[in-house]
C-alpha cells in the first residue's frame, strides 16, 4: 500500500472507528480522555465504546447533538445474564443517552444447541431499544470456533432484528479474523437485509483495518462500506490512524513489519 492509499485508508478507519475503553479498571478520568479523543483534527470516531456505568457522564461531556455516537455493552462480557437482567441494562443504558447497544448473546447456550436463547434475548432488547437506537449483536466467534455455528448465530441475530452483527467482546483469546469477518458477512448479504459488520478485538493497525475493508467490499461491494454499515470496536487503532493522517510512519513503518 504506497502513502496515498495508506492515508485514504486512515481516514476511512476513523469515520468507521467505535473508539473503545472497556477495561475493567476504567475511571471517569479515562472516559473525560476518550470523549476528548474520539474528535481529532482529522475528524470524528463513529461513536465511543464504553461500560454502562459511564453513559451518562458521556453524554454530558460530548453533549445532546453530537456526532460522535455513544455505544455500551450489556450481557458483557460473559452472555450469561438472564433476560431480565439484560433488558433493564438496556432500559437503563438508553435513558442515560446511549444511542447504540452491543449486546453479548448467550453464545455458550447456543454452542449447547438452544437457539431460542438467542433469537429471545435478541428479541427482547431489540423491544426496548427504541428508534434511532442500535442493536448490535456481538457473536463471540472466537469462542464459537465452528464455521457453521458463527454463520447459524449471525442468521439468529440478524433474523431476531439485529442492526449490526460483531465478532468480539475483545475479551478472550481470539476476538475478529477475517475467516469469521467473510462468515458473517456472507450472512447479512444472504439475508437481504439492512445489517452493518463490526470487527472488534486485535485491530491496532490501518494495514490490519485494509485487510477487512477489502473482504467488505469483496463480499458486499465497494459501495457497501460506511458508518450505518460498518465499524471497527478497537482502542490501539487510533494511535495508528492519527500518525498516518499527520504525516508519520504507520505501526508498520515504524516496526519494518
Amino acid at each position: 500500500m504506497d502513502s496515498h492509499e495508506l492515508r485514504e485508508t486512515a481516514s476511512v478507519a476513523l469515520s468507521l472507528l467505535d473508539l473503545t475503553n472497556l477495561k475493567d479498571d476504567c475511571t471517569p478520568a479515562a472516559i473525560e480522555e476518550l470523549c476528548a479523543r474520539a474528535r481529532t483534527p482529522f475528524g470524528h470516531t463513529a461513536a465511543i465504546c464504553i461500560w454502562p456505568r459511564f453513559v451518562a457522564q458521556a453524554r454530558g461531556i460530548l453533549g445532546s447533538d453530537s456526532l460522535v455516537r455513544i455505544a455500551t455493552v450489556v450481557n458483557f462480557p460473559s452472555g450469561e445474564l438472564d433476560i431480565a437482567t439484560v433488558v433493564a441494562e438496556t432500559e437503563r443504558a438508553v435513558a442515560d443517552g446511549a444511542d447504540e447497544i452491543d449486546l453479548v448473546i448467550p453464545y455458550r447456550a447456543l454452542m449447547a444447541g438452544d437457539e431460542a436463547a438467542v433469537t429471545s434475548m435478541v428479541t427482547a432488547v431489540r423491544q426496548v431499544c427504541p428508534p434511532p437506537t442500535l442493536l448490535k449483536t456481538i457473536l463471540e466467534t472466537g469462542e464459537l470456533k465452528d464455521s457453521a455455528l458463527m454463520r447459524q448465530a449471525s442468521e439468529l441475530a440478524i433474523a431476531a432484528g439485529a442492526d449490526f452483527i460483531k465478532t468480539s467482546t475483545g475479551k478472550v483469546a481470539v476476538n475478529a479474523t477475517l475467516e469469521a469477518t467473510d462468515i458473517m458477512l456472507r450472512a447479512i448479504r444472504d439475508s437481504r437485509r439492512k445489517v452493518g459488520f463490526k470487527p472488534a478485538g486485535g485491530i491496532s493497525s490501518v494495514a490490519d483495518a485494509a485487510l477487512y475493508l477489502r473482504l467488505a467490499d469483496t463480499i458486499m461491494g465497494e459501495d457497501w462500506v460506511m458508518p450505518s454499515t460498518f465499524r471497527f470496536g478497537a482502542s490501539g487503532l487510533l494511535d495508528d490512524i492519527l500518525s498516518i493522517l499527520g504525516g508519520g510512519p504507520s505501526i508498520a513503518q515504524a516496526t519494518g513489519y
